[in-house]
């Protein structure tokens, strides 16, 4: 039991601002916390990508909601799988000296988050076992 949920800031594209190795850092804190735990984390972390991580795993605990019609609080929730992948890079340049340019690369980036129940991993297994 679980649900997925991915930023897409523009219909066309599903490019979020900022560089991918940046939005690792935040991602790596909160996989394989519980939601609340994870969402306080969110809250007070001072990252710029730490904002659109919090959206998307908020979209991801509502789409479980939606998917299993169970309440969120009562299912023990938890980050069972994110990571960000790299988006497309927009190359610009920069005036340099001499008459040259350097080029300035503008990075971007998917998010991607999977909430799952504690309870449905516990049961998943034990069917397993016998």
């Amino acid at each position: 039991m679980e649900a997925v949920a991915k930023l897409i800031n523009n219909p066309r594209t599903n490019n979020n601002a900022g560089s991918p190795r940046k939005a690792r850092y935040v991602v790596d804190v909160i996989r394989g916390l519980d939601i609340d735990k994870a969402l306080n984390i969110l809250k007070y972390t001072d990252k710029k990508s730490a904002a659109p991580v919090e959206k998307v795993l908020r979209s991801a605990i509502k789409n479980w909601e939606q998917k299993f019609e169970q309440d969120a609080a009562d299912s023990n929730l938890y980050v069972k799988e994110c990571f960000v992948d790299a988006g497309k890079t927009m190359r610009r340049f920069q005036p340099a000296p001499h008459g040259r340019a350097y080029r300035i690369r503008k990075r971007t980036n998917h998010i991607t988050v999977k909430v799952a129940s504690r309870n449905a991993a516990s049961a998943e297994t034990k069917e397993t076992k016998e």
